[in-house]
């Protein structure tokens, strides 16, 4: 491994991959170990021979070297909250693996063996959402990674919630032995929110990608122009991730003959004859200026995966062993205020996306706003059938939680830790929320294109002929999971089998 991208978290994580080092990717690690076992015999050396934090002004006697690992570990197995989900823990020990794997933390090579054993056999550790502020590193979800390696406390195998201990004696592993500073080594990092933030950019990527579908058929149902997203109106603004919205755009539209070319506008002659005209001039916003909106929330995800990889390739621990200038650097590589900030960044920008999303559904739920289709999209009887009107509300009710949730945790910092930690980073809380709000991001989104695949069975068969062939392959797919709404059924399942769907498909524009 040793340089990973998002390509590998998502083999790894959420494909369940074996994990194979390369021949010699162990040889640094293994030197960096020897090194510091040599270096620290006649030295002061933080987390191997003092204690840790404020207690670091105390030195450790030889006789409880190993000892004060595990104290470390078990003390600080502390976390709260629900689990992480399996794609998650897996990304948190791809994360922390590959930070080993830079050869600059000191430990030891049966650390890495551990990991590797967790991950091909598909054992999956049992760490909380809650405990970490985000500045000495995650210690207290990765403490609960150290405790399942060393073959205590609770991992998900086959499903269930087991003793840790019983899972390795059924599938004939022992319990890592750790040496050094290894129980430092495995809490002193970042790897739990960047693990975490490296799934939350996978599936925020396929969401904004949804999104800009969404947005182009859309435009086709209710034959909007097509300037809007036309090259030559997006090449004369200078952002990148606008002009690439468009583009998809006019990808998604191609060979439709539903949109409408502004030219139509202006050879008709008899329009300078009229004082009011039958159908807009130009869209509302939420159609409109689509690249304009989405654009950002392009741009913003691309550079949080620069970081994010950044960050999965660096040596995120403390302190930094350099066998090469034959010395030990203390300092602060475990702060995370770089994944903190782009998790926030990150919950902004999927929000946005979010309230667009339903924006252009409530314009579909509006007969008075689209001036095409019935009020809630009903096919049934207007009184006795509701139609979409149920599930508006659900759309509403979470994009106004995400409203709430994108709130900024990068400044939140609370001084703790006998004040040791006088400025932190809270950015596992910040991925957390993340999470929770690309959540809700495919909820709305899911029923946004429910919506859309409702509205086109609405249109008339000549009109549906006329539709791009991504417009048919989008409502082909969103139809083997949720149908035609005629008499009203409940829509619950219908809903959560469509967000499984969209996360798990790669639509190519």
């Amino acid at each position: 491994m040793n340089y990973i991208s998002l390509a590998h978290i998502e083999r790894y994580a959420i494909h369940k991959q074996e994990v194979v080092l390369k021949e010699d990717a162990l040889e640094k690690v293994s030197q960096s170990f020897q090194f510091l076992t040599d270096f620290s015999k006649d030295k002061i050396i933080y987390g191997i021979n003092t204690g840790f934090g404020p207690m670091a002004q105390f030195r450790i006697e030889t006789d409880k070297l190993n000892s004060l690992q595990y104290n470390l570990i078990r003390s600080h197995a502390s976390g709260m909250g629900k689990p992480l989900d399996e794609v998650y823990a897996r990304s948190v020990m791809v994360a922390r693996l590959n930070a080993f794997l830079q050869g600059n933390s000191g430990v030891s090579t049966a650390v890495i063996h551990q990991l590797i054993l967790f991950l091909n056999h598909g054992i999956v550790p049992e760490i909380f959402e809650h405990g970490s502020v985000g500045a000495s590193g995650d210690l207290v979800q990765l403490s609960h990674l150290g405790l399942n390696l060393i073959g205590e406390g609770h991992v998900y195998y086959g499903g269930l919630r087991r003793p840790t201990s019983q899972v390795l004696d059924m599938l004939d592993i022992k319990p890592l032995r750790m040496q050094l500073r290894d129980g430092l080594g495995l809490i002193n990092g970042t790897s739990c929110m960047t693990g975490i933030a490296a799934v939350n950019l996978i599936y925020a990527h396929r969401l904004t990608t949804w999104g800009i579908a969404a947005s182009a058929l859309l435009n086709e149902v209710i034959e909007a122009f097509d300037d809007s997203f036309s090259l030559q109106l997006n090449a004369v603004k200078l952002h990148e991730g606008q002009r690439m919205v468009a583009e998809k755009m006019r990808a998604f539209v191609a060979g439709s003959q539903m949109i409408r070319n502004r030219e139509e506008l202006f050879k008709d002659d008899s329009a300078l004859q009229k004082r009011e005209f039958e159908r807009k001039i130009q869209e509302y916003y939420s159609i409109r200026c689509v690249p304009q909106v989405i654009g950002p929330v392009l741009d913003t995800l691309n550079y949080a995966q620069l970081v994010v990889e950044n960050e999965l390739n660096s040596t995120n621990d403390n302190p930094i062993v350099n066998p090469e200038e034959n010395n030990v650097y203390h300092g602060g590589n475990f702060h995370g205020d770089y994944i903190s900030l782009e998790m926030d960044k990150l919950k902004l920008v999927l929000t946005k996306l979010t309230m667009l999303m339903e924006r252009q559904l409530n314009f579909l739920m509006n007969s008075k706003l689209n001036n095409r289709f019935p009020p809630f999209l009903n096919a049934g009887t207007w009184g006795l059938n509701f139609g979409f009107q149920g599930v508006q509300f659900t759309a509403t009710s979470t994009t106004a939680e995400n409203q709430a949730l994108c709130g900024s945790m990068y400044v939140h910092s609370i001084p703790n830790n006998n004040d040791n930690q006088d400025i932190v980073s809270m950015g596992t809380n910040s991925a957390v929320m993340a999470r929770q709000v690309l959540e809700n991001g495919y909820q709305v989104m899911a029923i946004h294109l429910m919506a859309l695949c409702q509205a086109i069975d609405l249109l008339s068969e000549a009109e549906r002929e006329r539709l791009s062939p991504k417009a048919r392959e989008v409502y082909s797919l969103i139809r083997t999971k949720a149908s035609f709404v005629l008499e009203d059924v409940p829509q619950a399942e219908a809903i959560a089998s469509v967000c499984v769907l969209l996360k798990e498909t790669h639509f190519e524009l």
